[in-house]
């Protein structure tokens, strides 16, 4: 019998033991980790959208990653690939979102919510100096 009143709170897909991303109420910007070497912390206050839709790419390859969300800032797009991305959007929605990040898809099997890749395009190009 299962005692824990939520229990996808305390799955292994849960925010708190999410690789893919994080939470904080208390956070201005979200930082996004485009790879390895570069990652970018946009502000929320230039949060314009969000959008989630099927991946167009399900169509050639029955592989893909069934989701597709895209986060445009002032500044920058995001867009997501993996599934389960709701959530991710849910959090979006309430500025909470701490961090996004893809882990390999050897993981998939045992998140609800899987970011299997991250890009960012940047918009508006700053100062130069």
């Amino acid at each position: 019998m299962n005692t824990n009143p939520n229990p996808d709170e305390a799955s292994v897909s849960s925010p708190r033991e999410n690789p893919c991303y994080g939470i904080d109420p208390n956070v201005a910007s979200l930082n996004v980790y485009a790879d390895e070497e570069h990652s970018y912390l946009l502000p929320y206050a230039q949060l314009l959208y969000a959008e989630t839709i099927p991946n167009p790419a399900l169509e050639k390859n029955a592989d893909a990653p069934p989701e597709k969300l895209v986060i445009c800032f002032a500044a920058a797009e995001v867009t997501l690939l993996g599934s389960g991305l709701q959530a991710v959007a849910r959090k979006i929605q309430k500025c909470d979102l701490n961090f996004v990040k893809a882990v390999d898809r050897r993981f998939s099997a045992s998140l609800k919510t899987h970011i299997t890749a991250v890009t960012i395009t940047l918009t508006k190009e700053g100062n130069e100096h």
